[in-house]
């Protein structure tokens, strides 16, 4: 902008500058031109005083050089008469060149001339010597002198002010016409004293004086056309003199009339009146001269002033223009530069943080004052400005109303997945019932398939909560030790079978992040158990830098993803979105980058050789020392494979069923998360009623099998009663504690305790019939006296996997039955 407004600006004043310049140029070469002019005509004053001398000299010498010739006079009073003529000229000659030098870089013609008069009167002492030793006679004396002077005139009329002056041409004229009228008066009287002092007339000095008596008639005639009334009437006052009139009347003697020749005249007498004759026009020649220098000096300073007014008028105006062109500029550009400061200020600051506090406003949109333009100017910049604010409140008006359709929509989202959670809550409720009262397989089998789709339905709806931007509602009040986290969230997933978890026991995460904890690592394993291949593992290691940063690696064997798709889930993963359409078809991402950035923790997926890695980088924030008084479980007595496999296969459910918990926390290595919950067992007496056992089933029976506990604010999700799950037990609630494994717990007999066969073929168990009683002394139990074996870790896997199955049949047998059975049998007796 400031180029262009530079170019309108510069674009005239350039134009204006060359016509203002080529006129003040036309100016100043006519100034130069009149000052030349000037200086050459006062010039014409040292070169008629010149000349008026030489003029002397040469009437002088010739006199001279006629007596002595005439052996009238001796060569030393000759010598003696003309040195004084000589002394006048050689002065007036330096003041001529004097004069002259500094005009010699003047225009060609002038220089010709001047250098041709200049070098004729160098030439005059080589013609002063001839004549003073009489070797020429006087007419080329008188020849050689006229030219000398003719140069001269000729340098006089030289000066020329232009066609475009006429009148300085003929002021020109004037003194120069004077001037040969006084140059063919000298030569009459260089002739007449030449013949006064020889004593005759020679042979062809009549027609010489006739001529020049009608060259003189002509210059006059000549001088009075061109003077000026003054300068002619100044003439005739000097002609008027009585010495000129005597002159004049001394003069006409000499013409040769009808009675008789021309007259000699007395040298002396005819020498004394020519010469006030000649000094009376030497007068009126300077007075003629003066009036032209003058009027040249006149004309040069008036052409100077109105030069370097023109050129100061020129100036000024340009300079002022250049001034208002500058300021108009500035203004322009002050404007446009303070327009786009307010429009990169409302672009980059403004409207950003308007949106900003906009998305982060909970509840209420505040009120957000647009301020007005900074730019006061009325012009269409200042219009310009006014629009901007314009679409400034505009923007944010459209930002406020998506601001308030935003949170609508987030309190839809959150409506809806509150209900939605309720009725998930009161389906798995359901599932629990009947699971516990399901004794068909095939049906329990289908129940728990059912307990699955439920559970992944809930953490849909805590997706949605997380889109919305709000706090899940699952709290945990204690550090949980991030293995059981990471088996948590195995556990949130359909195809946990596949996943291996490599963990250490030294880590733990603080309780208000658990439950977003094991929600990202659950999305992560979703994912990498969705685009892998059902055969293949998904291999889940945490790991610890120097104990104050973890680090959970899942590693799948995927297809993959390319470079590109790679590089976008990465910039979403670091910079989590707002919630849109592509929230909905990438849901997982979008929850993993809400989850991460709530927390402060990084997520990163790399391509590896099969597959995709996700690391998750725990901060130090998210890490808490092991709770007081409490670790993690410590691995159980597992039983011997082959007595499990000795014991029909009803006793062999109820065996893997007890001694799954204690094999899930004696497995360091590859483990896979409990999934269904183990159903209440027969009991050994009618004490043991009251007491409840049962296994993992859910992310939250993970952590509470490793003795977690939630917080009683609010949860819904980790405990539906209160902050433990809740059971049944003889038609009423009963609180159901965490199982209890390690090396000072009982241990289960080899063979469960059952109250006969159902009708359907399974064993009528007793509830709480393999622990031992609370209030009475602890019973040991009867252990088998094997050897302890470490069993491979595909073969625990391929037995949890059983246990699973076992666990479903196990849970769907009714307890209710048993109940009736035992009282029943109690009436009989």
């Amino acid at each position: 902008m400031r180029t262009k407004l530079a170019t309108v600006l510069v674009i005239p004043s350039l134009a204006f500058t060359v016509v203002a310049g080529v006129q003040t140029s036309a100016l100043i070469g006519q100034a130069t031109v009149l000052d030349e002019f000037a200086g050459q005509v006062a010039l014409g004053q040292q070169i008629t005083t010149l000349v008026h001398d030489l003029q002397s000299e040469r009437d002088r010498t010739a006199g001279n050089l006629a007596a002595l010739q005439a052996r009238k006079t001796s060569a030393n009073q000759a010598s003696a008469d003309i040195r004084q003529y000589y002394v006048a000229v050689d002065r007036s000659a330096a003041d001529f060149r004097e004069a002259a030098d500094p005009l010699a870089g003047g225009d060609a013609a002038w220089q010709v001339t001047y250098n041709r008069a200049r070098d004729a009167v160098d030439d005059l002492p080589t013609l002063r010597g001839a004549a003073a030793s009489g070797a020429v006679g006087t007419d080329t004396v008188i020849a050689n002198y006229t030219r000398t002077i003719d140069s001269l005139l000729t340098l006089l009329a030289q000066p020329s002010p232009g066609v475009e002056r006429p009148e300085l041409t003929q002021m020109v004229l004037r003194y120069v016409e004077l001037a040969r009228i006084k140059e063919v008066g000298s030569r009459l009287r260089a002739r007449l004293y030449a013949a006064a002092s020889a004593g005759a007339y020679g042979p062809t000095d009549q027609v010489e004086l006739t001529d020049l008596r009608a060259q003189q008639l002509t210059a006059l005639a000549d001088f009075r056309v061109a003077a000026t009334n003054a300068q002619v009437l100044r003439y005739e006052q000097a002609a008027g003199d009585a010495k000129f009139t005597a002159a004049v009347a001394m003069e006409q003697t000499t013409i040769a009339t009808g009675s008789g020749d021309a007259k000699v005249l007395e040298p002396f007498r005819w020498w004394s009146l020519s010469q006030d004759r000649h000094d009376l026009l030497r007068q009126v020649e300077s007075d003629v001269l003066g009036d032209a220098v003058d009027e040249a000096g006149t004309r040069s300073s008036d052409q100077l002033r109105r030069t370097l007014l023109v050129a100061g008028a020129v100036l000024a105006v340009l300079l002022i223009a250049l001034i208002i062109s500058v300021m108009i500029g500035r203004s322009v550009a002050r404007s446009l530069h303070e327009l786009r400061r307010h429009a990169l200020h409302v672009a980059q600051d403004e409207l950003p943080e308007a949106i900003e506090r906009l998305r982060a406003v909970g509840h209420g949109v505040p009120k957000i004052e647009v301020p007005p333009s900074t730019v006061r100017s009325m012009d269409e910049v200042g219009e310009v400005a006014d629009a901007f604010v314009a679409v400034h409140r505009s923007a944010v008006d459209l930002a406020v109303e998506q601001a308030i359709m935003r949170r609508n929509v987030n309190a839809m989202f959150v409506n809806l997945a509150r209900r939605s959670q309720v009725l998930v809550e009161r389906q798995l409720e359901l599932l629990d019932e009947l699971e516990r009262e399901e004794g068909d397989p095939d049906q329990l089998a289908s129940l728990f398939k059912l307990d699955h789709l439920a559970a992944r339905m809930r953490r849909n709806d805590e997706s949605l909560l997380v889109l919305a931007g709000t706090e899940s509602s699952r709290r945990w009040n204690e550090p949980v030790a991030l293995s059981a986290v990471a088996m948590a969230a195995a556990a949130e997933i359909e195809q946990y079978p596949r996943v291996r978890h490599e963990a250490v026991d030294n880590l733990y995460v603080i309780g208000h992040a658990v439950a977003d904890v094991v929600h990202l690592l659950a999305e992560l394993l979703e994912n990498a158990t969705n685009f892998s291949a059902p055969f293949t593992q998904v291999k889940m290691t945490t790991r610890s830098s120097s104990g104050r940063t973890a680090t959970v690696e899942i590693v799948d064997e995927g297809l993959g993803m390319s470079d590109t798709a790679l590089e976008e889930a990465n910039v979403l993963l670091a910079e989590p979105p707002a919630a849109d359409v592509a929230a909905s078809e990438r849901m997982g991402l979008f929850v993993v980058s809400h989850l991460a950035a709530r927390h402060s923790i990084r997520v990163r997926l790399v391509a590896a050789e099969r597959g995709i890695i996700a690391t998750v980088w725990l901060p130090p924030s998210l890490l808490a020392p092991a709770p007081q008084g409490r670790a993690l479980p410590e691995p159980a007595a597992r039983p011997a494979l082959a007595a499990v496999a000795a014991v029909p296969d009803s006793v062999t459910r109820e065996l893997r069923l007890a001694a799954a918990p204690a094999a899930l926390a004696g497995v360091p290595q590859q483990r896979t998360p409990p999934r269904p919950a183990l159903p209440a067992l027969p009991a050994a007496d009618a004490g043991a009623a009251t007491r409840v056992r049962r296994a993992p089933t859910r992310a939250e029976d993970v952590l509470k099998s490793v003795g977690a506990t939630a917080t009683e604010t609010g949860s819904t999700w980790w405990s539906r009663q209160g902050g433990t799950r809740a059971g049944t037990l003889n038609g009423g609630p009963a609180t159901v504690p965490p199982a209890a494994s390690g090396p000072g717990g009982p241990t289960p007999p080899t063979v469960p305790i059952t109250g006969g066969m159902m009708a359907n073929g399974l064993p009528l168990r007793v509830p709480m019939a393999q622990l031992p009683p609370v209030d009475d002394e602890p019973q040991p139990a009867a252990r088998i006296p094997t050897s302890r074996v470490e069993p491979d870790p595909e073969a625990v896997g391929s037995m949890l996997s059983k246990y699973y199955s076992g666990v479903r049949r196990a849970e769907a047998e009714d307890t209710a039955d048993v109940r009736r059975t035992i009282v029943d049998q109690e009436a009989i007796q």
